[in-house]
């Protein structure tokens, strides 16, 4: 079953690289106050502590997950991503999924955090949440044009 959760996880990511790399415009509003760029942003950074989590539980180290509110971690997600280029961004989201595919299968991650002062997920909690999580921004972004949306959806 993790397995099949990773393979839809990695064909979510990839449909948004693509989107990005060919259609989107970064610079379409999707959300009140976010662009799709900002939306990218976003994902990268959830993703790659994501990946900073897994990769630790894997090798033996210490998980650092991220630390404070919800509201002020999605804040900051789009404050230190909007000083990275579409490229780099892209290229940060491809290598974090990279770290998730090479570390999440390993038998000796049963639970993953997610924040501090959240609970734990199982891997296979993680990776579907982490997927409708992305599939619900994906979405948004290919609607931007047709729908305005005033907030993003909440990862829990």
């Amino acid at each position: 079953m993790r397995e099949d959760l990773l393979d839809q996880l990695d064909a979510t990511v990839h449909e948004l690289i693509v989107l990005f790399q060919t259609s989107a415009d970064p610079e379409t509003a999707v959300y009140d106050g976010w662009s799709a760029i900002d939306v990218l942003g976003h994902i990268t950074f959830w993703h790659e502590s994501f990946a900073r989590n897994v990769e630790d539980m894997a090798t033996g180290d210490k998980p650092t997950p991220l630390r404070g509110r919800l509201s002020d971690l999605n804040q900051r997600s789009i404050n230190e991503m909007r000083e990275c280029s579409l490229e780099t961004i892209i290229n940060r989201l491809d290598v974090a999924q990279q770290v998730i595919r090479n570390h999440i299968l390993d038998a000796k991650i049963s639970s993953i955090p997610y924040r501090k002062g959240s609970r734990d997920y199982t891997p296979e909690e993680h990776l579907d949440i982490v997927n409708k999580h992305i599939i619900g921004h994906l979405r948004a972004i290919k609607s931007s044009g047709e729908v305005s949306l005033k907030d993003p959806p909440q990862i829990r």
